[in-house]
């Protein structure tokens, strides 16, 4: 099948300015570009004066497990999304011994929800991967190596350093699930059993990741109080490896950290200028998403979510997580001290009879149990597993304008994509492209879609994707920059946004008139070649 897109001001992803012209497709790959007769094409498409780009790339995705559930990723797709970087904040699908797979099902939950009639005795990524390719999917998909399933396969839940033989161990399976095609290593070290690891395993492991010339992603130890000491120990990290740092979702939580902001900006510039690599992806809102047990100090969840709930029934170890949410521990990230009560939502439950606290924040979950806030989020997590999902309010403006602005930042969603979820879900990139290019001028629109597309594919290695150019894979998108926009808001998310005229996958029409087409399947699963 030959395409041909005309009137076209294309956009190539490279931070070149726009040109008018012509984009050709042959396959799934793009074969010419400029000035083309409009001759022996199958079809011809007329953008109207449209933006022709790439399509956009989500370095930070949680569709690892709704894949199965809506292979359609409607979310994604319909925001022009063509690629997806699963495996994040080192919990994820695979690796998972079998031995394991009930209390990582819970572990889990609270971030890429839970399927009971999904096949889990898959046990390794390459595993993984291959149901992924039997599967088919609306975007292309590619995995990282989550630190926590690695650890989890190595040496269990248990909230204790490693040993010598377990880290051994530990890089042995690494080596394994990057040897599949993983594109990096990824970790969470606010997230169980990540957080029990020390500097010495996360240095460890990046030196595996560095011999496969991958990057460590990380959401790293705290974003909040510590942050300037979270990210002394990844740069250490990086300096003793030799690896490329990814930093996931970066931001500075907690408006009473504000003065920490020119700190934080002169540690990126310090690495860097110590010849380290260092990249990071933001999504534009001044508000978070994750797993409501977060909220809780890190030792409460040792051992697992079993034990965590164990201890939820127990009214010694309730009074010891209160005191400790109210006091603080040293290098731990307090969500209830930088969002407070009033600016924490819960956003997913699993169980019906809990539904109508989805879009109420922790006070308003207190007052309508009758109980003290804290009192009433721990007996909501003990009723639901530990699998609920919230929103946190973080942050200022004016931190996501600068970190915007840096030449390290590429775009992402980090959407969860359960209940009643954050609008990045749906919305991240035309935020950017109509909010903060269009309306508030903070970057020009070719800065802005290179990173979208060929800055995240050049931190990523993605060889043929990223750019319009001869030899390229196909992946595009048509929108309006005069129009295109979020329209999700946090009370109503489930909203598509306005502006994108047509998506291309692999060369395939995907998207026509914002719509996605019915059975438009015809994404790939990517496995980066070993070194």
């Amino acid at each position: 099948m030959k395409t041909l897109l005309t009137n076209a001001r294309i956009i190539d992803g490279t931070s070149a300015q726009e040109v008018s012209g012509s984009v050709a497709l042959e396959g799934q790959t793009i074969s010419g570009v400029g000035q083309i007769e409009p001759s022996g094409f199958d079809q011809i498409f007329d953008t109207q004066g449209l933006v022709v780009a790439p399509g956009f790339i989500d370095t930070h995705s949680h569709s690892d497990l709704e894949v199965f559930r809506d292979n359609r990723l409607l979310p994604k797709i319909c925001q022009g999304v063509t690629t997806e970087l699963l495996g994040q904040d080192g919990i994820s699908i695979a690796p998972l011994p079998e031995q394991f797979i009930s209390p990582w099902r819970k572990n889990l939950a609270g971030l890429d929800g839970d399927m009971e009639e999904f096949d889990w005795t898959f046990r390794t990524t390459d595993n993984y991967l291959r149901l992924l390719e039997k599967n088919h999917s609306s975007t292309n998909l590619f995995y990282l190596a989550p630190h926590g399933n690695v650890r989890m396969e190595a040496m269990g839940l248990d909230g204790r350093l490693a040993t010598a033989d377990e880290l051994k161990l530990m890089d042995q399976i690494l080596e394994r699930e990057l040897s599949v095609g993983s594109y990096g290593l990824s970790t969470g070290l606010i997230y169980m059993p990540c957080a029990y690891s020390d500097t010495n395993e996360l240095t460890s492991l990046c030196r595996v990741a560095a011999r496969y010339d991958v990057p460590l992603v990380i959401h790293q130890r705290s974003e909040a109080d510590t942050i300037i000491e979270s990210m002394e120990e990844v740069i250490s990290a990086g300096r003793d490896s030799g690896v490329k740092i990814h930093f996931s979702h970066f931001k500075l939580c907690g408006k009473n950290n504000a003065h920490l902001f020119d700190k934080v900006l002169a540690l990126l510039d310090q690495a860097q200028a110590q010849g380290l690599t260092i990249s990071f992806d933001q999504y534009p809102y001044v508000a978070g998403s994750t797993m409501l047990g977060v909220i809780l100090p890190p030792w409460a969840h040792n051992g697992g979510t079993d034990q965590l709930l164990a201890r939820l029934t127990n009214p010694a170890d309730r009074a010891k997580m209160i005191r400790d949410i109210e006091n603080g521990l040293p290098g731990w990230d307090n969500f209830v001290a930088f969002a407070g009560f009033d600016g924490i939502f819960i956003t997913s439950v699993k169980n019906s009879q809990n539904a109508s606290a989805i879009g109420h924040n922790l006070t308003e979950l207190g007052k309508a149990r009758g109980k003290d806030p804290l009192e009433a989020t721990f007996d909501l997590l003990y009723e639901e597993d530990n699998a609920v999902g919230m929103v946190d309010y973080y942050g200022l403006e004016e931190h996501v304008k600068t970190f915007m602005s840096r030449p390290e930042q590429n775009v992402c969603t980090d959407g969860l994509m359960a209940g009643s979820p954050h609008p990045r879900v749906y919305g991240a990139f035309p935020r950017v492209l109509g909010k903060y290019v269009r309306q508030e001028k903070v970057m020009p629109l070719n800065e802005a879609v290179h990173k979208m597309t060929g800055r995240p594919a050049s931190v990523f290695g993605l060889k043929d994707r990223g750019r319009i150019a001869p030899g390229y894979k196909a992946d595009l998108v048509v929108f309006d920059p005069a129009t295109i926009i979020d329209q999700g808001t946090f009370e109503n998310p489930r909203q598509h946004p306005l502006g994108i005229k047509q998506v291309f996958v692999n060369g395939s029409l995907t998207v026509d008139n914002g719509q996605y087409l019915p059975g438009a399947l015809y994404g790939q699963v990517l496995r980066r070649s070993a070194v």
